[in-house]
């Protein structure tokens, strides 16, 4: 099975790449020059010349905050590119698996939203994400929205990459403890990708269509999540870090982010059989794959200085 990826870059892009020769399955990354969501014209001849099986839309903006002085941008990615996307997943006739957010809901409910709740953006970033799934929706009949959140990796920018590199200088710090969540692997998100992938080419009857939550299992808030892997970090050589929790308002922020972002995937189990590991143990693994080679040549090196 050949999967196209819209982008090249993202951290769901790329584990996706990594992934697909350890699950059989060829995965081609389409992004700029030849694919750019900004430039509607350039989608269809880039997913058509390499004549997928399914199309992973998984190209966005992501930058939240800059998103509220970048509206216009946030919302062409976002929004027109998400729906161009659907178009042409719609004109080759194969499934499209569209990657949305939690940041639709206002984060007010108290409990874990489910995938019929209201949906209601408190921020630019939001709204241009749900754009994206309603154009989506009006492109493509034979489609999954999979809604993630707090989502970390190896690759590029994220909140575990961030703990680890500030942890390197300091001994003690502020963390904010009360914005809940799932903190979602991005490998786990690719994994549950490509097995979706399979379902939805084989389906008949469209059973695995519709909206799905897809996050890691078990949920912490910031603070928590930063103190797992600060701990993760201490197996491999790195000094404790003691987190202090704070309040949102504690941590200067242009944009309001939402104090509850638990997305349950009962759904997902349920009708594709998929439940993701959860976060605590996905977190130790990624934080391995950062830092077990540092250590590794560590060692090495030491070893070296003894002889």
């Amino acid at each position: 099975m050949r999967i196209v990826v819209t982008g090249k870059e993202g951290q769901i892009a790329r584990s996706l790449a990594a992934l697909g020769p350890h699950m059989d399955v060829e995965i081609v990354t389409a992004g700029r020059p030849e694919l750019d969501l900004v430039v509607p014209g350039s989608i269809m001849p880039a997913l058509t010349a390499v004549r997928p099986d399914a199309i992973v839309s998984a190209a966005a903006y992501t930058m939240v905050d800059k998103a509220e002085t970048e509206r216009d941008l946030a919302f062409a990615v976002n929004g027109l590119g998400a729906g161009a996307v659907a178009e042409a997943a719609a004109s080759l006739g194969v499934p499209l698996l569209h990657l949305s957010t939690d940041y639709v809901f206002n984060g007010r409910k108290p409990s874990a939203y489910v995938e019929t709740d209201p949906v209601g953006p408190i921020c630019v970033y939001g709204a241009s994400k749900l754009d994206g799934e309603h154009r989506a929706v009006a492109a493509a009949s034979n489609l999954a929205i999979f809604r993630t959140a707090w989502v970390y990796s190896p690759y590029g920018v994220n909140f575990l990459k961030t703990m680890l590199r500030l942890g390197e200088t300091r001994d003690k710090l502020p963390v904010v403890a009360d914005q809940q969540g799932c903190p979602t692997s991005a490998e786990d998100i690719a994994r549950a990708l490509i097995l979706a992938a399979r379902r939805m080419v084989d389906d008949r009857d469209g059973r695995y269509r519709g909206i799905f939550h897809l996050t890691g299992a078990g949920e912490a808030n910031w603070a928590e999540f930063a103190h797992e892997i600060f701990c993760a970090a201490e197996a491999y050589g790195r000094n404790p870090v003691d987190v202090v929790p704070i309040t949102s308002d504690q941590y200067p922020s242009p944009v309001k982010r939402p104090a509850n972002s638990r997305l349950s995937s009962d759904k997902l189990t349920h009708i594709y059989g998929i439940t993701l590991p959860d976060w605590r143990t996905s977190t130790r693994k990624v934080v391995e794959t950062l830092l077990g080679g540092k250590l590794t040549q560590a060692r090495s090196t030491h070893s070296g200085e003894r002889q």
